[in-house]
């Protein structure tokens, strides 16, 4: 079984196709997946899907280039909406220096806020950087210095520097299909280095579909793309990976039961 620990399926993208989504994903071998909140304001949305599928869970959170409109929202706001049983996670929220949306002192606010509300609750925070590397790394250890909590860098893009400050705080690495792009080599070269136990899989969907499928709508069942790529390059079997991934994604998403769906 491998798992889509990230994607969208609230997306407009998706409008119309959610039952058809939901069942390419099930025959791909994709056991779970976990839609992702980018506005607290709109968790109702995702609800309604997480409710819909046995398979499917979800998050809240703020995505960087929403931080100015939901700037001001608390950690107990927070926390008191990771309560839904479906909902399994905090984020995505962290900081994006790539595109101008988002000043960045709200951003920063904004992930500070999430850390507190990962933290009270045990529940992993989904973190997104872009072109953000020096004040992500240097956020996380501020904050990390207050109490420990858990994260997943998604859809990893930064460098090495941050990729180890984040694993030597205990923290992990999510992998997209950016990974099978042919000018990936140093993302491959990182993923190759990483500690087996602090990796993931995800599309980010429906956007940086993989491989075959590039130029196309992402989907959840195209993780097993970007799982094979990740076996060739750190030299295991497609199974290994499966197993080992999906292993961490129920360790660190450990709200979701191993036994929760169909």
């Amino acid at each position: 079984m491998l798992v889509d620990s990230h994607c969208h399926l609230d997306f407009p993208d998706f409008s119309g196709d959610l039952d058809g989504i939901v069942a390419r994903a099930a025959a791909a071998g994709v056991g779970r997946m976990v839609t992702i909140s980018t506005r607290v304001r709109r968790l109702p949305e995702l609800l309604a899907i997480a409710e819909r599928f046995d398979n499917v869970h979800c998050s809240v959170g703020t995505h960087p280039h929403h931080a100015d409109e939901e700037d001001g929202i608390t950690p107990d706001e927070l926390v008191a909406l990771t309560r839904h049983p479906k909902v399994v996670a905090l984020g995505e929220a962290g900081l994006d220096y790539f595109y101008d949306h988002g000043s960045p002192e709200a951003q920063a606010r904004g992930f500070r806020a999430h850390i507190a509300a990962a933290r009270a609750t045990g529940l992993p925070l989904v973190v997104h950087t872009r072109e953000a590397d020096e004040d992500c790394g240097r956020i996380l250890e501020e904050e990390a210095a207050k109490g420990s909590f858990r994260a997943v860098l998604h859809c990893y893009t930064g460098g090495r520097e941050l990729a180890m400050k984040a694993i030597a705080l205990g923290l992990s690495i999510g992998f997209t299909g950016i990974l099978t792009f042919k000018k990936s080599d140093a993302l491959r070269a990182l993923a190759a280095e990483l500690p087996a136990d602090r990796i993931l899989v995800e599309t980010d969907s429906p956007y940086l579909a993989p491989g075959k499928h590039r130029g196309r709508r992402n989907e959840p069942a195209y993780v097993v793309e970007v799982a094979k790529v990740l076996a060739e390059t750190r030299g295991v079997s497609l199974e290994e990976i499966s197993r080992q991934t999906t292993e961490n994604f129920f360790r660190l998403f450990s709200k979701v039961r191993l036994g929760a769906a169909a």
